[in-house]
């Protein structure tokens, strides 16, 4: 059945990816950390809800996400289980945590005083991400002597982020990573069940000393690759592919324009494809005139400008494409395969802005 703009999530791929990275398949990953899958922004455009299901069968103890109606969304969906909220909160916002039965950060005293009975914190400390997290050592073991002595709250876990995993042969994630662990190997002898978690998705395929006791995966188990790259090298499979159609094909003459500026006009005879997507789907227009699609197993480049609901597609001086045939914007067709990392780099930026940009109009079909 064709769908103007479908975004196809294979729920197998998310459990099998999840899998490698709990049985430490992927290159450099142990399997004692437990795995927790990050399922913000509507799982990096994937489907919350639905990929955190498919990381539980693959192994994946914990869930993470950003916000507390992120976490309330999740219970709704009958997602169970250990839940973290990762990012800041309004008081509103940690009763909203706490009633959706999830974990909450904290990283100073006022935001520990204003959390509700019954939360179960973890401790953020700024290791050089310079956002959130105390950067003073001194204050990180007060809050965590506090919450451990509050009787109205639990203390789960101590946390940091890094800023450039993803940057090979850098020198502050090391200087990062020796931080947090000389910081957690004092915090573990006066609280010794803290659960130590700082890799994400980068981290945990580059260095098996920052795994600690849990890893936060995001961008890995949609097989998207941190390192912006190639997935197929860590032993991870892209999980989206991104489909439409040719809506119509016409006939262009030389000097004929297709789109908004007229910005693309045909330098001979050629045959033109119009999809119905756009960046009202989220294919950003940027992309006109700077990228290929798949029709018929072949690369074909998008020419014109992306409007909201449209973009164009030089099929050639001669065609057996025909209108109803489909396309593909991400995935593989033939023997061809185009990749978020490929977008993302004609677009000077990261895969998992490619899918979260996805908008609610592009229709989600779940498969295993």
């Amino acid at each position: 059945m064709i769908e103007r703009a479908l975004a196809s999530v294979s729920l197998g791929a998310v459990e099998r990816n999840c899998a490698r990275l709990r049985a430490g398949g992927a290159p450099r990953q142990s399997a004692a950390a437990r795995l927790c899958a990050v399922v913000k922004a509507d799982g990096y455009g994937h489907g919350a809800i639905e990929c955190a299901r498919a990381a539980r069968d693959g192994g994946a103890e914990w869930i993470a996400v950003a916000t507390a109606r992120e976490a309330a969304e999740l219970r709704a969906g009958s997602v169970e289980g250990p839940l973290l909220v990762m990012g800041a909160l309004t008081a509103e916002d940690a009763v909203m945590a706490v009633e959706a039965r999830a974990d909450v950060v904290a990283w100073d005293a006022e935001a520990m005083r204003a959390l509700p009975a019954g939360a179960r914190v973890h401790v953020k400390l700024d290791t050089g991400m310079g956002r959130l997290g105390t950067k003073d050592p001194v204050q990180a073991h007060a809050l965590l002597d506090e919450a451990a002595r509050r009787p109205d709250l639990e203390l789960v876990g101590l946390m940091t982020h890094f800023a450039t995993a993803d940057e090979a042969g850098d020198e502050h994630f090391p200087a990062q990573l020796e931080r947090f662990g000389a910081f957690a190997a004092e915090a573990r002898e006066r609280h010794p069940d803290l659960i130590m978690h700082a890799a994400n998705s980068a981290a945990t395929l580059r260095d098996p000393a920052s795994h600690f006791d849990m890893v936060r995966c995001g961008v890995a188990i949609y097989g998207l690759d941190p390192f912006q790259e190639d997935p197929a090298a860590h032993g991870l499979e892209p999980a989206l592919a991104l489909e439409s159609y040719a809506a119509a094909v016409k006939r262009f003459e030389a000097g004929e324009s297709a789109g908004y500026g007229r910005r693309w006009t045909a330098a001979e005879p050629t045959w033109v494809a119009t999809l119905p997507i756009g960046y009202g789907d989220g294919w950003r227009r940027a992309l006109g005139n700077g990228c290929d699609v798949l029709i018929g197993g072949r690369r074909l480049p998008l020419v014109g400008t992306v409007s909201m609901d449209n973009v164009t597609v030089d099929l050639g001086a001669e065609t057996d494409v025909r209108a109803g045939d489909p396309a593909v914007l991400i995935g593989a067709q033939g023997g061809e395969r185009i990749l978020a990392e490929e977008v993302a780099g004609r677009l000077q930026t990261i895969n998992y802005e490619i899918t979260c940009g996805l908008t609610p109009r592009v229709l989600r079909r779940y498969d295993r």
